[in-house]
């Protein structure tokens, strides 16, 4: 049977670029059972409560929920249990020190599998505040117009 190749996507999380400002990011492997990749292989996760945290020198993805397996038996796994994060040593000395200060969080962006492999987009983000969300939709909603006033000017000629 050939390998899987590829990027296959599972579960992206819309709120995060609407909710933070998106600093830097990170490709990550997860530490998952037997049961945890069959529902992600059926495209059954939800990553809107998720956030990582640093424990112990190991980064940890907590509030991620991937439902229990619908044909899975007694071995089902917690739907919303902490998950090891898989990092180089480097990158999580950097998350370390952008979580030092004051404001940052650690958030999932995408989950997908990679070449057959689970992975989980993590990204280093600050809250935004309610008026910097106004000023973004005012801005999408300017340059929608500008595009649509373009579009019918050229569409006139």
């Amino acid at each position: 049977m050939p390998r899987e190749q590829g990027r296959k996507l599972i579960a992206q999380n819309k709120r995060a670029r609407h909710d933070y400002h998106i600093d830097d990011t990170y490709e990550a492997g997860l530490v998952l059972t037997g049961t945890e990749v069959k529902s992600l292989r059926a495209g059954r996760a939800n990553l809107t409560d998720g956030y990582a945290h640093i424990r112990d020198g190991e980064v940890w993805l907590e509030g991620v929920h991937i439902p229990e397996y619908t044909q899975g038996t007694w071995t089902n796994h917690a739907t919303r249990r902490p998950r090891k994060l898989l990092l180089h040593r480097r990158e999580i000395g950097k998350l370390i020190g952008t979580m030092n200060e004051s404001g940052w969080t650690i958030i999932p962006l995408s989950l997908y599998f990679k070449d057959g492999r689970a992975k989980v987009e993590i990204a280093t983000a600050r809250g935004k505040r309610t008026y910097d969300k106004r000023q973004a939709l005012a801005k999408r909603d300017a340059d929608r117009e500008m595009e649509r006033a373009r579009v019918a000017r050229f569409k006139r000629r």
